[in-house]
């Protein structure tokens, strides 16, 4: 007996590294041994291959099996390497031919079906990145593993009809299993419907144009007002706006969301920008991502290259919001735990919906108000001031007035804001790409008072602020971006002093009611 070789994926957080899988036929007494940090889901793969064999009709050797997972030192998790496991078994026993450089990723079922598996996309590119481009998935998989530029993926029903293509014996193989196709669910990205249109929010021509400027310049944004004034139907119709995504967005985005398991009747690439709406009820794990073993992606990752709406921001726990802070900045996320350390993206924009008070009263003459100066200032001062600092529009949204909510189709729709946002942002990657960037929000201070520095008499009321200390250095970075992209929007090459002085006014609207 030889020993038999294959390989599979580990993936930690969307990273994924080749495993290597050994497997060796002793002469000692029956047993089953998997080497190399496996989780539990991995060390029960044994009774499965062992069922899955059978049920094929080429059994295991009655040997003592071992099985070795290299590097030993990576965790292994997950039961996407059985099928790794299995081929290198059947080979240490000859039952097939040497299975080259292929990579096998699937699960198997107690009758040797192949069942899909969830990251199935970041596992495959992390393959072909790796220069392993032969991939073998569960037929359930197979329209999604072929996403990947340069993968060569084969996708099977059966250990049976997967053996046999390797050389196994036909006549030593039970009959191949075809299940029907509603047998086996794809573990797809969802695919999302219709955004909900501009059209529909009566009035509120302030908020319409700040929402289509965090569009344009994919700027965080903070809507506070009273219930009803339509900040959550403004925030749902954001995603709306938003380009579709490139081919490299739209491939990381995908696989975030294969990595979630996310159902989908249709596998493809998610082109338009994710939405997530998270309860103000989420822990901490569950927006910025964790979990028990190796931590998971959450609401933040999800959102990435999308919108992450915090409706009720003052109602989230203090630390989950600050918990935002870093991705804001720097727009990754990177989760420690004692299982080990795994990096998501999550360049999302903040969308942050607040009532001015506990009631919700308190805006206007705030004469229906129930609520003492000391419940409005520890009600609002949930969201910290170094969170609000990061958010670069901080817009009060007043009630919309009857004369607004009867004028049935005087609102403009969203593929016309759609188109202006469209044209912005591509002012802005000509303006950018020879810095490596692509929206004004990702312009670093370095750049904006340097090589797109502005004249001193355009940035006097900035610079005031600054002096007055109205304005953080970070607060005056932020302004600056704003103004570039109301010039953008505008159609002028620089921003002017009139655009200052709207930047300026976008971020500090709601200061007195933050």
């Amino acid at each position: 007996m030889a020993l038999g070789r294959t390989y599979s994926i580990a993936l930690v957080g969307l990273n994924g590294y080749i495993v290597e899988v050994e497997a060796d036929i002793g002469q000692t007494l029956p047993a089953f041994v998997i080497l190399g940090l496996p989780d539990a889901a991995l060390n029960e793969a044994k009774e499965r291959i062992r069922s899955a064999a059978k049920n094929s009709g080429i059994p295991l050797s009655r040997r003592k099996i071992t099985a070795n997972l290299i590097p030993a030192s990576l965790p292994k998790r997950g039961s996407g390497f059985d099928l790794a496991v299995t081929m290198a078994v059947l080979r240490a026993a000859n039952d097939i031919k040497p299975t080259g450089r292929t990579v096998f990723i699937a699960e198997l079922g107690l009758d040797g079906r192949l069942r899909p598996v969830r990251g199935i996309l970041p596992a495959v590119m992390a393959s072909v990145q790796a220069g392993y481009p032969e991939v073998v998935v569960a037929q359930a998989n197979l329209a999604e593993a072929s996403l990947v530029p340069g993968a060569t993926v084969r996708g099977y029903r059966t250990l049976a009809r997967l053996a046999l293509d390797f050389g196994a014996d036909p006549q030593e193989l039970a009959l191949d299993f075809e299940p029907d196709d509603t047998d086996e669910a794809s573990n797809g990205p969802a695919i999302p419907g219709p955004c909900p249109d501009m059209s529909d929010v009566s009035g509120q021509g302030d908020a319409r144009r700040a929402l289509e400027v965090a569009a344009a310049g994919a700027h965080h944004l903070l809507l506070t007002g009273p219930p009803g004034a339509g900040k959550t139907m403004l925030a749902e119709r954001l995603p709306g706006l938003l380009p579709d995504l490139g081919d490299h967005e739209s491939m990381e985005v995908t696989a975030i969301h294969s990595l979630c398991g996310l159902p989908s009747s249709a596998v493809q690439l998610l082109r338009r920008p994710p939405f997530e709406n998270p309860h103000h009820s989420a822990t901490a794990a569950a927006i910025v991502g964790g979990g028990s073993g190796l931590p998971r992606p959450g609401a933040a990752s999800r959102a990435h290259r999308g919108v992450l709406f915090l409706d009720e921001a003052p109602e989230y726990e203090r630390r989950v919001l600050d918990a935002l802070r870093q991705p804001l900045e720097s727009g990754e996320l990177v989760i420690h735990r004692s299982a080990g350390t795994a990096a998501y993206p999550a360049r999302f924009q903040l969308v942050l919906a607040a009532n001015p008070c506990p009631c919700g009263k308190a805006s206007g003459k705030g004469l229906d108000c129930t609520c003492t100066p000391m419940m409005r200032r520890r009600y609002l001062a949930r969201m910290s001031g170094p969170l609000l600092d990061r958010v670069d529009i901080q817009l009060q949204v007043e009630r919309v007035s009857l004369a607004d909510f009867g004028q049935a189709g005087a609102e403009e729709d969203t593929a016309s804001v759609a188109r202006r946002v469209r044209d912005a942002r591509a002012r802005q990657v000509e303006r950018l790409q020879c810095f490596g960037l692509e929206t004004n929000s990702q312009v670093p201070g370095r750049i904006l008072r340097g090589e797109l520095r502005l004249v001193p008499a355009a940035t006097r009321i900035l610079d005031q602020s600054l002096e007055r200390g109205v304005l953080t250095a970070r607060g005056y970075d932020r302004v600056l971006r704003l103004a570039w992209t109301l010039a953008d929007l505008g159609h002028r090459e620089v921003p002017d002093t009139n655009d200052i002085g709207q930047a300026l006014g976008l971020r500090q609207a709601a200061a007195a009611a933050v």
